[in-house]
C-alpha cells in the first residue's frame, strides 16, 4: 500500500495551499488547506508555512489510517522539507520518500485547489499549469480590480513589491451613482453591474 502526498497552489498568487493525500490501491483522497495567512508578510518571512504543512500532512495520514509498513511518497516541492524530517521521525527513514508526483494524486489535488479559488469568486484561466506567467498576471489583475481581494493574495512574496496592489497604493477609482442622493461619485473599487446604483458617498453614514 502507498500514500502519495502532493500540493497545489504554492506557486500561485491566490489563496493558500492545498495539501492532498491519495492512497493508490483504494483511490481514497483527503485534503486540507495551509491558510493564506501563512504566505502573508509577517508569517511568510518566518517560514511558518513549513511547520503548518508538516502538521497538515501528519493529520491527513491519520485520517487515512496509514498502515504499518505502508510507504509514504512526498512531493519534491520545498514546502514538504520539514514534513519529510518529521515523518521520518514518526514512520522511519525507509518508509518516507520524495518523488515527482504525477497521475491521479496530482490531478485530484489540483482540482481541490481550483475548487477553493472558485469559492472566493475567481475563475482560473484554461491550461493554468502550462501558462504560469499568464496565470499570475490574470490573478494579479483580479486582485487589483478590488483592493478588498488582497486578503486572498500571498502578499509575503518578495516579487510583489514591484506591483502596486496594496490598498494604500491603490489610486484607481470608478464612477458610480450614490443610492441616497442619486448623484455621481467615485469609489476605490469596481462596482458590480447589478450594484451600480447602490454606492454610498465616501464618509456618508448608512442607516
Amino acid at each position: 500500500m502507498t500514500v502519495i502526498i502532493d500540493d497545489a497552489g504554492s506557486g500561485d498568487l491566490l489563496f493558500g495551499v492545498v495539501v492532498g493525500a491519495y492512497r493508490e490501491e483504494t483511490q481514497e483522497f483527503k485534503y486540507d488547506l495551509i491558510d493564506v495567512k501563512y504566505f502573508q508578510t509577517r508569517l511568510f518571512h518566518k517560514k511558518t508555512y513549513l511547520h503548518e504543512c508538516s502538521r497538515i500532512t501528519e493529520q491527513l495520514l491519520r485520517r487515512l489510517h496509514v498502515k504499518d509498513e505502508e510507504k509514504i511518497l512526498l512531493c519534491q516541492g520545498y514546502i514538504f522539507d520539514e514534513a519529510e524530517k518529521d515523518l521520518k521521525k514518526t514512520y522511519g527513514e525507509n518508509r518516507v520518500q520524495r518523488i515527482r508526483v504525477t497521475g491521479e494524486a496530482q490531478r485530484l489535488t489540483e482540482i481541490a485547489y481550483l475548487d477553493e479559488i472558485r469559492n472566493i469568486g475567481y475563475e482560473p484561466i484554461i491550461e493554468r499549469e502550462n501558462k504560469r506567467a499568464k496565470s499570475f498576471f490574470h490573478m494579479l489583475r483580479w486582485v487589483k480590480e478590488n483592493p478588498e481581494r488582497l486578503i486572498y493574495a500571498k502578499t509575503g512574496w518578495p516579487r510583489l513589491s514591484r506591483y502596486k496592489i496594496s490598498g494604500k497604493n491603490q489610486n484607481v477609482t470608478y464612477n458610480t451613482v450614490c443610492s441616497n442622493c442619486k448623484r455621481g461619485c467615485t469609489v476605490p473599487f469596481k462596482p458590480k453591474p447589478e450594484n451600480l446604483s447602490t454606492a454610498k458617498h465616501v464618509g456618508q453614514q448608512t442607516a
